[in-house]
């Protein structure tokens, strides 16, 4: 039997990658390059979810980790941040934004939620630009509006009612449980095979 890596050995094996003398495709690579794979990696830890294998999912979060240690050591060959800085930042940010654990902050559910709001504004994160489908879906998380609230709200015109009735509609889905991201994606999928049948 090997010897089991640790998180550590796995650092130093991506430095050696990226080393003059190691992986010349490794060592091309730059945050903006890198960027494609970090989208393809989390939607195939999504793909091995669905598919409910445990070691398909190990394997494909080890491919999403190594996108995280592939930036920061590109990072940190600039001398911008490390893997130990991401590690620490990550810590700290969980610590703060659960003081109902490590505080005595009130622990209901609308108190943490609330507190997350709160934490995350005073830590001044600039705001991202996301894919409508995702800011609508964080949104509804948001909003105590019904998804038949948001069908019937007074919009400007018929293409803001058309996005209304969209919108509704991920509440909907987000409020049963079901991501609506990942529902569309399975949508599309079952309608174009038996499109294809036909």
């Amino acid at each position: 039997m090997t010897d089991r890596k640790t998180f550590s050995d796995l650092v130093a094996l991506i430095r050696r990658l990226r080393a003059p003398d190691g992986c010349p495709w490794d060592r091309a690579q730059t945050h903006a390059s890198l960027r494609p794979y970090v989208l393809e990696e989390a939607h195939e830890v999504i793909a091995a979810i669905d598919q409910g294998d445990p070691r398909e999912m190990a394997d494909e979060l080890g491919d999403l980790l190594l996108q995280v240690l592939l930036h920061s050591q590109i990072a940190s060959e600039a001398n911008q941040f490390t893997i130990e800085d991401v590690i620490d930042g990550l810590a700290n940010k969980l610590i703060r934004r659960h003081p109902h654990v490590f505080a005595d902050a009130p622990s209901d559910i609308d108190s943490i939620r609330r507190t997350w709001d709160e934490v995350k504004e005073q830590e001044g994160h600039a705001k991202t630009q996301l894919p409508p489908l995702l800011a609508a879906r964080k949104l509804v998380d948001h909003l105590s509006s019904s998804p038949e609230e948001i069908e019937q709200a007074d919009y400007a015109n018929d293409e803001a009612r058309a996005g209304g009735m969209i919108l509704s509609a991920i509440a909907r889905a987000w409020k049963s449980g079901i991501d609506p991201e990942i529902a569309l994606c399975k949508a599309l999928q079952s309608f174009s095979q038996d499109k294809v049948k036909d």
